[in-house]
């Protein structure tokens, strides 16, 4: 699949999520984006699907892919890293584009420090995977194919 046909799915990581496999791995693990990237493909594929997989620790950038999005994707995975509790400009986009969106989280974030309990990305997604490791978005995949194929 190319990028504008059906069956895509963008996988948005945000800050931070570019250092994982050495930033904290009693948290998110040993596995790295890469890992992460390579496993997600695997998977969509076996699905029908085809994956869109990019990383920034820039919230405009972020933005602009929500944006780009309604035209060459059929659904949105976001791990917005910590920009999940604080950027009301990414859940704005990801409401405007008007398609299905899963948040996802390496970690439980109801387990960990209170102002991660919040997240501005949730009024925005259809669901919410965390504390799964990078299990979740095979998970995620999982969710939005019944989704995406009506």
């Amino acid at each position: 699949m190319t990028e504008s046909t059906p069956g895509n799915i963008l996988v948005i990581n945000g800050p931070n999520l570019n250092l994982l496999g050495t930033r904290e791995p009693e948290i998110y693990g040993k596995e790295t984006l890469s890992d992460i990237e390579e496993k997600c493909k695997a998977h969509a594929a076996r699905l029908d699907l085809s994956v869109i997989f990019r990383q920034s620790n820039s919230e405009g950038e972020i933005v602009d892919w929500i944006h780009e999005a309604r035209n060459n994707a059929q659904a949105i995975i976001i791990n917005a890293g910590a920009y999940t509790h604080t950027s009301v400009a990414l859940m704005d986009a990801l409401l405007a584009v008007e398609l299905p969106v899963v948040e996802v989280h390496l970690s439980n974030i109801f387990k960990r420090e209170e102002f991660r309990h919040h997240s501005y990305i949730s009024p925005a997604s259809v669901g919410v995977i965390c504390g799964f490791g990078s299990r979740g978005y095979l998970m995620a995949l999982d969710a939005l194919t019944e989704t995406i194929k009506k």
